[in-house]
């Protein structure tokens, strides 16, 4: 009767059973956040004060700071948003440097040029290299460009907005009363190029006039109106796009 008296008592003295399932879960949820921290981008603060809010909520330790779930799930949208952006940002200088390249190769400096903007990569393309003076229809002899042009922008899932430009001298012709027409009609040309015969598809296409207020330089002399002339088409970032 003692020694079973006594067995009684020390096991009443010791830890409950349910304390041995406790600890094991309390283990595995900490290691649970480890494995998690190690696949995050939460910084070690932030970490610090996951595992002291864990440590006060469960008791394991004493104290320990609380912290804000909210502000957790911005940081890591945050990450998400600028590790897109890196990509992105990637993507459009091989995207430049590949038209860069075609325009080296082909020898169309004085008729192409090639410019990375905020807003993503710009292909100037002047006036004499696409139309004649005062018209919109495509040369026969400029579709090989825009040919070459849309088999790249096929393989390129972004927007594109194509951008008609002039000069500031009136236009002299009866299809085209003023520059706002004739810039329009010209951008509207080269998207329905794109569309019709090489099946881009339309909801990436975007065509605007823009007549002659968003000069390249201003319209001071012959040479600068010369460029001011130019179809531009725009694949833009998708910061742009939405």
């Amino acid at each position: 009767m003692r020694r079973r008296r006594n067995s009684e008592e020390s096991s009443a003295k010791g830890s409950p059973a349910w304390m041995m399932t406790y600890g094991d879960m309390v283990t595995l949820i900490l290691a649970f956040f480890v494995l998690l921290y190690s696949f995050s981008t939460l910084d070690v603060e932030k970490f610090k004060m996951i595992i002291s809010s864990l440590q006060n909520t469960f008791g394991v330790l004493e104290g320990g700071q609380t912290f804000d779930t909210s502000e957790l799930i911005s940081a890591g949208s945050q990450s998400i948003y600028i590790s897109k952006q890196s990509r992105e940002e990637l993507e459009f200088r091989k995207i430049f440097n590949d038209f860069a390249e075609y325009v080296e190769i082909k020898n169309l400096e004085g008729k192409v040029k090639i410019d990375m903007q905020e807003r993503g990569i710009v292909i100037h393309i002047m006036e004499g290299a696409l139309f004649d003076s005062g018209w919109a229809y495509i040369r026969q002899d400029a579709q090989e460009l825009l040919d070459d042009i849309a088999q790249k922008l096929k393989k390129v899932d972004k927007i594109i907005k194509v951008e008609g430009h002039t000069d500031n001298v009136p236009v002299i012709n009866p299809k085209y009363p003023t520059n706002w027409e004739l810039s329009a009609a010209r951008a509207v040309n080269v998207v329905r190029y794109f569309i019709e015969k090489h099946g881009i598809t339309p909801y990436r296409l975007v065509a605007v006039g823009y007549s002659k207020y968003r000069p390249l330089v201003p319209n001071t002399s012959a040479e600068n109106r010369a460029l001011n002339r130019r179809v531009d088409i725009v694949i833009l970032k998708s910061r742009e796009s939405d």
